[in-house]
This record gives C-alpha cells, structure tokens and sequence, in this order.
C-alpha cells in the first residue's frame, strides 16, 4: 500500500515542492522516516501517531516507511505533520486517491488532532500557485496569509478529523460547507496601509538640515549619518522618518511579507506588510542576528529591514567587528549565508540611518563642554572604518537646539506635506527605472549613471574640482551624484545643476574632514 502526498519546505525565503511518499506493509511494525530530516521533522513520528490515535484512527501494527523527497533537500520545521498524517490515512484506504490530488498540505499536528499555524505559509503557497496546484489546505490560523496569494484556492483547517471529512466527502457544495475557500484579500488589504510609526516631523524643533537631509535620503533610498550632541533630536529625526517613506509597491510588499512569514513574525490579522519596515537593534546584538544565519539559518535584522529603514542608534557602541559585517549586505543588496548544506540569499536593501556623538564625551566642538582631545577625537572615530564611512551617502551635524526654538509653540512642516514630496520624487523615479530590477536613486548601478545622471559643463567643472580637492573615492563620486540626482528630483529638475551638487557635496564635507590618519581609514 503506497500514496503519495504534496506538501513543500522552506530553503531561505525560497519553498520548494516535497512529495511525502508512505508505504505500508506487513513486517516487523515500525515507523521510519527518510530523507534528509530535521530535528523538528524527525519529532514528527511521535506527534503523528499520537495524534491519530487521540482523533480515533485506527492505525494498525505494520511497517510504516515515510519518503520525503527529494531526499537531498534537508527539510526543517513542523509544517510536514499534516501531509504525514493524510499520508498515512489514505494509505489505509480512509479515502480515495482521487480526493488528494492537485491538493497542497501544510501544518503542525496536536497531540489532540488539532492543527496549529506554521511559518513560511505564504512562500509556499506562492510557490503552489506558480506550479499551477489547484488548492492548498493549511491550518486556520493561516489562512488570511495563504489568502495573499492570488491563484490557488486556499482552505483552512481546524483539525484532523475536519480534514478527514473533507476529503471523504465527494460533494463539491458539502465540500465548501466543510472547509470553506479563503477569498483573495489582496485587494482590501492594499487599500489598509495607514500611517507609520513613529514622530511626526512637526514634533521636532530646529535641526532643520537635518530635516531636509532626512527628505532627500527618504525619497531616494540612501543612507545617512547624524552625529550631534545628546538629547538635540537625532533618534527622533530618524523614528520620524518612517512616516515620510514612500509606499510600498505590491512587489516590494509580497518580499517583505515573505521576509516576515519565514521569520515567524507576521500578524495572523494582518497578513500582508504595506508599510515599510523599520528596524532598531540594539548594540548588543550578535552578528548572527543582525545578518542572519544561527544553527537553523533565519533572516537577520538587516533583512527584516528590506525595503525600509534598519536605525542604527549608538553606533560607535556596536563591536566594530559588527560594523564591518555590513560592508558586503551594503553593496550587494543581499546576504549571503553558507552552510554544509547549501546557500541561503537573503534579501537586505535596506536604508541604513545611523546616529552617534560626535566624541567620546559627546560635546565635541564646544570647548566649553568638551574635554576630549585630538587623540581622543581620533580614537572615537576609529572606531568606524573608512569603507563603511564611505558607504554612507550624506552625513549631517546636528546642534544643540535653541531656547527659543524649543519654547515656540510654532510647529515644523508635517510629516504628510514632506511625504507627498518625497512620493512626487519616487513617481519620477518609477518611471526613470521602468524595466530596471531597480527603482530608487539610491539603487542605481555605476553603468547607468552616465545616462541618468548627465552633467552640463559647468557641473563636470564643479566635480573636477571637488574629487581632486575632497581627494574623493571612485564610490563616493558615484554616491554624491546619485543624492545630486534625489535633490534635483525633489525640486522637479530634469537635470542635475550647480546647485544640486553644491548641496550634495555639503553633506560629504564634514564627513571626509574625520578621515584621518590612524582613524581607520584603510580597506575598500
């Protein structure tokens, strides 16, 4: 006696296909599983046969044989409790053949029968609907993630002996009253995003180039630096500016909802994230967590931060070892984790904002208050290497806010008024990029900035000048044209002008005065 049931197994934030193939025949009774299992796969022998046993199944004394093929994929998780249990159901003549086919199965088992949520629901059911499976069966609690996904009827299930109902029936109405269809809530959830988290910029007093650096890296996705003296606002300009990115598009949303999903973080209510993601982690955090990877390879803060903002408060406080891990995710968009059993690629196009102090004591330069030495002064910045400044778009310097400032009763420009700038630059981007795998200044590949980012003269002039004097860096060229392009995009320019530029310099200045010798400032 043989069946064969589909279900599928997470690799990264990739799903594949598994076909759990069952045999039963007479011989020695036993249960056996094969084909590259996990811990959590191999546990499912216990929590099969008990659960079945708890619904009332009669399971008789012979040699089960379990296959989950293809065997060289190492399978992970709880999700294969179901399609065990159906496999063996059916083996036993519970139901037809007929009644699993074109049907995916996902979900963790009870030790009363019951069927638990898993994670991953949603790459795997994307995955089914790209293979064409007519319906995909997951736990109930899952069921509005599953619901996502357009083209594949999604049911959810309570329990066992619900499902076993379900599949012995032949009705399709009887069918539907049993384990009614999930509806698409595409649609509806799109029309949900709401508003962001966090400040709102009217809350904030002064530090208005620091506002209008938080603009420009909003609208064309680059990374910032504020250093500036405690309590002057640079958390708060960096919390605030989750209300000013623009929003998702709906593929950029299914990337970050899978993100979620494989991490076991989504909302069961909410299913799909439209607002971009926001990520705070503290300076104690280990390489693993912020890149991803541990013993079970899982995204890391750097990805759960993909297409949004990953805040990084403190940052001369990280381990400079932890710094310097995001050297390569900064440049390439993704990470990459190695294991003996095979690759993960992460995704992890992150804006990276970052606020520090301007010196150990935190006071730098007011003499007044500052008592930090030029050997002091260096040593504090060396904590941060050259390359991964380098990696950073604009740098600005916050100020201790003014008295006046911080008793007016005069609010600053809301958050809404700058995001609907900042969506005005995205939309000029969209249709800049149509047909890029790209969609922000801040993305942009050198090939293409030749044509997107074309000086006059006078431009070429000004930047001459500015990478002999500045003694620039081939990157840091190439970022200072992409803010350049951003700044021109805001003021609805289609060209980039001295102005522009002129801007974009000034937020590069400053930053390249720190880089001296013994600051750190060696590698590429």
């Amino acid at each position: 006696m043989y069946s064969s049931i589909l279900t599928g197994a997470l690799f990264g934030i990739e799903a594949s296909l598994v076909h759990v193939e069952v045999d039963i025949s007479t011989g020695l009774p036993g249960f056996s599983m094969v084909g590259s299992l996990g811990s959590e796969v191999r546990e499912a022998r216990e929590r099969v046969q008990v659960a079945l046993k708890n619904a009332d199944f009669d399971i008789p004394p012979k040699k089960i044989t379990i296959n989950l093929a293809p065997a060289n994929l190492k399978k992970d998780g709880t999700g294969f409790d179901v399609p065990i249990a159906i496999g063996i159901l059916q083996t036993l003549g519970y139901f037809k053949e007929e009644a699993t086919r074109d049907i995916l199965f996902v979900g963790e088992l009870g030790l009363d029968g019951e069927i638990r949520p898993v994670s991953g629901i949603l790459p795997i059911v994307r995955e089914a609907a790209l293979r064409g499976i007519g319906t995909c069966i997951i736990p109930w609690d899952n069921r509005m993630e599953g619901g996502v996904i357009p083209g594949t009827r999604v049911r959810g299930v309570r329990s066992i002996c619900q499902l076993t109902a379900f599949l012995q029936e032949t009705d399709t109405d009887r069918q539907e009253e049993l384990l009614p269809s999930q509806p698409c809530t595409t649609r509806e959830l799109l029309g949900q995003e709401g508003h962001g988290p966090g400040s709102d910029f009217s809350e904030i007093k002064g530090q208005e180039v620091a506002r209008r650096a938080a603009e420009i890296a909003a609208a064309g996705f680059h990374n910032l630096l504020m250093s500036g003296p405690p309590g002057g606002g640079k958390s708060m300009i960096a919390r605030a500016m989750a209300g000013i990115l623009p929003p998702m598009t709906w593929q950029e949303s299914i990337e970050v909802t899978t993100i979620y999903s494989v991490s076991g973080m989504l909302d069961p209510e909410n299913p799909l994230i439209l607002r971009r993601p926001f990520q705070s982690p503290h300076h104690t955090i280990s390489a693993a967590a912020l890149i991803g990877g541990g013993v079970r390879a899982r995204p890391g803060a750097i990805s759960l931060a993909h297409r949004g903002v990953l805040f990084l408060d403190e940052l001369t406080e990280f381990p400079r070892t932890i710094l310097e891990c995001l050297r390569q995710p900064l440049e390439d968009r993704q990470v990459n984790i190695a294991r003996a059993q095979g690759n993960c690629v992460y995704p992890a196009d992150f804006m990276l904002v970052c606020a520090m102090n301007p010196c150990r004591c935190g006071y730098f330069p007011d003499k007044n208050r500052c008592r930090c030495s030029e050997g002091d002064l260096a040593k504090y910045w060396g904590r941060l290497s050259g390359p991964l400044l380098d990696r950073m778009d604009m740098y600005v310097e916050t100020s201790r806010i003014e008295l006046e400032k911080l008793q007016s009763i005069r609010q600053g420009e809301c958050s809404a008024r700058i995001r609907q700038r900042v969506v005005e630059a995205r939309a000029m981007q969209e249709e800049r990029f149509r047909g890029k795998k790209y969609s922000f200044n801040g993305d942009m590949e050198a090939a293409d900035l030749e044509r997107y980012c074309e000086l006059g003269r006078q431009e070429k002039k000004l930047m001459e000048l500015a990478y002999r004097r500045l003694e620039l860096s081939a990157r840091t060229y190439h970022r200072i044209l992409k803010v350049a392009r951003t700044i021109a995009d805001l003021g609805h320019s289609e060209r980039i002008r001295e102005e522009h530029l002129g801007e974009a310099l000034a937020y590069r200045l400053t930053l390249g005065a720190w880089k001296k010798p013994g600051s750190g400032n060696s590698g590429g």
